[in-house]
This record gives structure tokens, C-alpha cells and sequence, in this order.
């Protein structure tokens, strides 16, 4: 009776244990320089490993793979382990998604796992890491910022240099990891031809600089305003403390992260209390000119009165005062025309809005003086420029009052033909008679369909069980699409060599467990050999076979042609369609 108990307590203990398949990260939030470790950690052996895609990571190491099995106390555990180290490749929240394994015929997957990557952080050295350790001890690797002015007007310019220091290190290539955003402001970069290597110092140091990136701001909002950072992922070799035989120093390679830092502006407003009438938000240093093509014409002819700004300040960034006509001018929409050059001093050049200007009666007509603000930055005040004012003669054409009264004659006549435009002349019915859905072909059809279904469903149904019945010759089934499947993958991967020969050796496996019905920890050399010979299997074929799978694993650490990768794919066609055929 005790024993009958014991087994009965086993059988119990078989039937709790569940299949537990989890994502572990080192860590959930990290800087854009540093690097984290995930796990996939499973308590049973499942099969056909699937990794996420990593997007957002660059993958510096894995996967790595870990077994163990203990047996405690009558209890047995099992824990395998995949684990990759990563490294983001930008900055925000990045979700690293599932990974999968497949156990018994079901697919088991990990939860997403979402990673908040930060600028870059200030990283320790390191006194065991041999890469951190130069020759001299005196490595610079730096990106900076370098801001013209730090506390400027509203919409006066400053500039942004971006500068990378190095010394006792050799730079091999770049790239960006992180754009930096100028929110608020107005920018736009100026064109660096060619990367030039220049001397100078860093922190009292004498090393080497590169300008990387030119930027001119112009703040659109008044307070404290963040420039967030660039951040660049550099290729480098340090020298370490090991030399060749030759006694010259040996060079290791590495890639580090570096950032320019988040940079604060403190924008003062322009003065409120002696701001003019009128002000449009120009800044800087300007001429204002209202010049007409000409101030004598006749009837039907133009004139163009052109309204122009020129100087050095924000010219794109604020508009010029329209001109106020009489009515009997008519003046149509301007044509905008900006000649505006771009440096690190900021916007110069000359804008001009050119109006065209139609007479309408005979006369001499006024257009009043313009007015135009701008804040003078090398003064600090405000200044205003008025233009002069313009006359322009119409020779000849008809005059203004006998114009009004004809106009007001011509309002007071109806013609006959527009008394009865809208009025419609025909007239189109429409019944208001509907067909009865009781007795119509769509109410037999609905009524008889639940008994033609009906035997449908049940002739499925009875189907579909007697498939699931199988469970062995599902098994089989399932098994000889995975070797399908994953062949079909390893011709997708003749170019990477790495997943061509895992999926190869998948395509075996499951090629086995379809025609011999074993499981992956029977997969022992000598237990194949004895299994494909018991089933008839040609000796010749039995060999090849076995040295095809051994050959997968050592042709993924060893270097492989394609014309290699080639051969191995064909003839792992060639030896499992001979076994397929001998196999009984």
C-alpha cells in the first residue's frame, strides 16, 4: 500500500509541474553608452530556439548557452539558458520582443521586455579591464559643445560647434548614435566640406580636435530652453601594456559611446515697455526702403511698389508692414523674394514683398508712410524707420462720382432670364411602395440554411477529432514540417554562414524524430547508428548522415567558403532523400 502511494504522489508531482519560459534583464533602464545582459531561461528541454529581432540593440556578444540538472532530495530540476549581451543603438524606450521554444508539440513564449535608454552616463574606469588601460594612462576621447552665448535675446543668433578631442588614441569611424534637438529654436547647419584634424587643448591639455557639426540658432521662446545632446558611437584602438616582437605597442579594438551633454540656454525677452507700434519681432540690424516702379501713369497701366528689409539679423523669421492704399487703387496679393545667405554669424541679406497696384479713376492718390521696428542688439533698444511718403498721378480716365453712379443705376435693373434660374422645370417621382421580406426568396433561403449546415458541421466535427485522435501520427506530421521547414531556411541562409548551418542541423533533428520517434536527449551517435541500421537504413548512408551533423557544429566556429556551404546543403538533400527511401 506504501508504495502504491508513493507512485501515486509522483504521478501527482508530474502533473503540477508546468513548462516556465521567462526573459531576465540586467537591468531595465541604462545609459546609451553602457550595455546590458538578457536570459532566456527555461526549466524544460525545448526544442527550435527562436530569438527576438533585438531592434534598437546591437547584439557585442552571445547567444551563450548554459545546462544544468541536479537531483535533490527525490527531486529533479532542469534549467537551460540562452544569454546575449547588448548595447542600444539609440536613445527612448526600446521593447525587446518574444522569444519562443517549442516543447511536446507547443510553442512557449517569453514576455516583451521594455528597456529606457537614457543620454550617456559618466562611466568609472575600471582598473581590471585591460581596455580601459592605455600604454600611458592618458587617453582622450571627448565631445563637446562649444555655445557662442549662453544667455542671448529672443531671436538673436548664437552658434553651436561640435568638437571631438582625442589624444593617445586612434579614431577608425563614427556614427550617430543620438541627433541633438533644438526645440524652440530655429536652426540650421552649415555645410562642413572635409573633416580637418586640428591642434589644440582640452582642459590644459594639448591633443587634437575634429569639427564635426556647425549649427546657427535663433531662440523662438523666452525662458530656459535644453539643447538636448549628439551622441556618437566611435571605433577606436588603444594602446595597451603588451607589445609585439618587435617592441611596438599591440593596439586593441573597442567602440565607445560618447555624448556632448545636454546644454541650457537662458533666453532673455525683449523689452516690453518701450516696444513700438507695430513691432514684428525683427532683431538685429536693418535698412527699410519703399521704392514704387513709377509715380505717373495712365488709365489701365501698373505700378509696382516694392517693400523691402536688408542688413544682417533674422531676416526669415519675421514679416514686413503691408502698405495701406485708397480704395481707388487696387492692390493685389505680394510676390515674397528672400536673397538670404546662411553663416556662423547668423543671417544676412535682403527680403522684399513687391505689391502690384492697378488705378481705378482719374485723380492724384496718397500712400501714407510706412513704419518699420526692429531691436538693435548692438544698443539694446528698439529702432524705427519710416518711409516717405508717395503720390501717384493718374492722367486721364473716368472720374470717381460718375463711376458711383452708374454702379448704383446698374444694382436697381432685374433681367428677365434671372428671375427664374432656380426654379426646376421637371420633376422626377419616386415610389413609396416596398417589397415585403415575408414570402421573398432571401426569407426561404435563411429559413432552410440552418438545416444545410447542419450535416456539414457535423461531418467536420467528427473529422477533426479523428485527426486529433492520432497523437503519434500528429507527432510525425509536426516533425517532418519542421525538417521541411528548416531546410527551406538553410537555403535562405546559403550567404550567413552561422544561421545556415543552425538551421541545417534543425532540419536533421527533426528529420530523425519524424521517422524514428525520438526525442531530442535520445540523440546520441551510436543510438542513431543502431536505429537507422535497425530500419534497414544502407550502413554507407547511416555514416554520411552522422557526419553531416557532426560537421554542422564545427563549420559554425570555422571558417567556410560558400562554395563549401553549397556543397554541405546539397548533400544533406541528397542523404536525407536516401534515407527516406530506405528507411521502412
Amino acid at each position: 500500500m506504501k508504495r502504491y502511494l508513493i507512485l501515486l504522489l509522483f504521478t501527482f508531482q508530474g502533473l503540477m509541474a508546468q513548462v516556465q519560459f521567462e526573459a531576465r534583464v540586467s537591468k531595465n533602464s541604462l545609459g546609451i553608452n553602457e550595455r546590458l545582459r538578457i536570459d532566456f531561461i527555461m526549466n524544460v528541454d525545448g526544442d527550435n530556439f527562436e530569438q527576438p529581432s533585438f531592434d534598437g540593440f546591437r547584439i557585442v556578444a552571445g547567444p551563450s548557452q548554459q545546462i544544468s540538472q541536479s537531483w535533490v532530495n527525490g527531486r529533479s530540476s532542469f534549467q537551460k539558458i540562452y544569454s546575449y549581451i547588448l548595447q542600444p543603438a539609440q536613445k527612448g524606450t526600446l521593447t525587446i520582443k518574444q522569444a519562443a521554444i517549442e516543447f511536446n508539440g507547443q510553442k512557449y513564449k517569453t514576455t516583451p521586455q521594455k528597456i529606457v535608454v537614457t543620454n550617456a552616463v559618466a562611466e568609472e574606469r575600471d582598473p581590471s579591464d585591460p581596455r580601459q588601460q592605455g600604454g600611458a594612462g592618458s587617453e582622450t576621447l571627448n565631445l563637446v559643445a562649444e555655445i557662442s552665448k549662453t544667455n542671448p535675446y529672443l531671436n538673436e543668433p548664437i552658434t553651436v560647434v561640435y568638437k571631438l578631442y582625442f589624444n593617445n588614441i586612434n579614431v577608425t569611424g563614427f556614427k550617430e548614435l543620438g541627433k541633438p534637438k533644438y526645440n524652440d529654436f530655429w536652426n540650421q547647419n552649415i555645410e562642413i566640406k572635409q573633416l580637418a584634424i586640428e591642434e589644440g587643448s582640452y582642459r590644459g591639455q594639448r591633443c587634437y580636435f575634429v569639427v564635426l557639426k556647425k549649427t546657427i540658432l535663433y531662440p523662438q521662446k523666452s525662458g530656459k530652453l535644453t539643447i538636448e545632446p549628439l551622441s556618437l558611437d566611435i571605433g577606436v584602438q588603444l594602446p595597451t601594456n603588451r607589445r609585439d616582437m618587435f617592441g611596438q605597442m599591440i593596439l586593441s579594438e573597442d567602440n565607445k559611446v560618447v555624448s556632448a551633454g545636454a546644454k541650457t540656454i537662458n533666453v532673455r525677452a525683449l523689452p516690453e515697455g518701450s516696444k513700438p507700434e507695430g513691432f514684428a519681432g525683427a532683431v538685429g540690424k536693418f535698412n527699410f526702403t519703399v521704392t514704387p516702379s513709377k509715380t505717373t501713369l495712365k488709365n489701365g497701366e501698373s505700378l509696382d511698389l516694392v517693400v523691402s528689409a536688408a542688413g544682417s539679423g533674422n531676416m526669415k523669421l519675421f514679416t514686413l508692414p503691408k502698405p495701406v492704399v485708397p480704395n481707388a487703387l487696387e492692390m493685389y496679393d505680394p510676390v515674397h523674394d528672400e536673397k538670404v545667405t546662411t553663416s556662423l554669424s547668423g543671417m544676412s541679406g535682403k527680403i522684399s514683398d513687391k505689391y502690384t497696384i492697378i488705378p481705378q479713376y482719374k485723380g492724384k492718390y496718397v500712400i501714407k508712410p510706412m513704419q518699420f521696428s526692429y531691436f538693435d542688439l548692438s544698443s539694446g533698444s528698439y529702432k524705427t524707420i519710416t518711409s516717405q511718403e508717395i503720390t501717384v498721378d493718374v492722367l486721364d480716365g473716368p472720374m470717381q462720382a460718375e463711376a458711383n453712379a452708374t454702379a448704383n443705376a446698374a444694382k436697381n435693373v432685374i433681367t428677365k432670364t434671372e428671375q427664374f434660374r432656380y426654379i426646376k422645370p421637371k420633376t422626377t417621382l419616386v415610389s413609396m411602395t416596398k417589397n415585403d421580406f415575408y414570402g421573398s426568396n432571401l426569407y426561404y433561403g435563411l429559413l432552410l440554411a440552418p438545416f444545410l449546415i447542419l450535416p456539414i458541421i457535423v461531418l467536420a466535427k467528427k473529422k477533426k477529432e479523428a485527426i486529433d485522435s492520432d497523437v503519434f501520427g500528429n507527432r510525425i506530421k509536426m516533425n517532418n514540417k519542421l525538417a521541411k521547414k528548416y531546410l527551406s531556411e538553410a537555403k535562405k541562409q546559403l550567404n550567413n554562414k552561422e544561421p545556415f548551418y543552425i538551421a541545417l542541423e534543425k532540419a536533421m533533428h527533426n528529420f530523425l524524430k519524424a521517422k524514428l520517434h525520438i526525442e531530442t536527449s535520445e540523440m546520441s551517435k551510436d543510438n542513431i547508428r543502431e536505429l537507422l541500421l535497425s530500419r534497414n537504413a544502407n550502413p554507407e548512408s547511416v555514416q554520411n548522415f552522422i557526419n553531416l551533423t557532426e560537421n554542422c557544429e564545427f563549420a559554425r566556429y570555422a571558417p567556410a567558403s560558400s562554395a563549401s556551404i553549397q556543397q554541405d546543403f546539397d548533400k544533406a538533400v541528397l542523404i536525407i532523400s536516401e534515407l527516406e527511401k530506405q528507411i521502412v
